[in-house]
């Protein structure tokens, strides 16, 4: 077993799990969506981003790609809570909305990577 794909593999699949932890409930209610969960899933999205660095592959190209998106997404999410609790006075429907749609894009780069993954291990274990 290499450690390396398995710290790999576990990385990109906890990004996944944090940002839909984070997605899951009403899109509108904050009581739905904790700061300190986006916060973590930024934090782990960027540790797999740092991992993939490595691989200079055409699938590790798009692995980076992946990773750059929902770490975009995400830190743009985390912008718009600091906006809203700095600047805005609080709380709204309106940012809450705009901050999980951006959770969402980037759960979709995650959910994206998460198949690359799967299909070059099912590769690399056939030959």
């Amino acid at each position: 077993m290499n450690l390396e794909k398995v710290v790999f593999g576990f990385f990109i699949l906890l990004a996944a799990t944090l940002n839909f932890g984070f997605v899951i409930g009403d899109i509108a209610d904050p009581a739905h969506h904790h700061i300190y969960e986006l916060y973590a899933a930024v934090v782990v999205n960027l540790i797999a981003t740092v991992l993939k660095f490595g691989d200079r592959t055409q699938l590790g190209a798009i692995h980076l790609a992946t990773s750059l998106v929902a770490d975009l997404q995400l830190i743009a999410a985390a912008v718009v809570w600091a906006y809203a609790g700095n600047v805005a006075g609080g709380m709204t429907t309106e940012l809450m909305v705009s901050i999980v749609s951006l959770a969402a894009g980037a759960l979709f780069a995650n959910v994206v990577s998460v198949v690359l993954l799967v299909i070059e291990t099912a590769t690399l274990s056939r030959h």
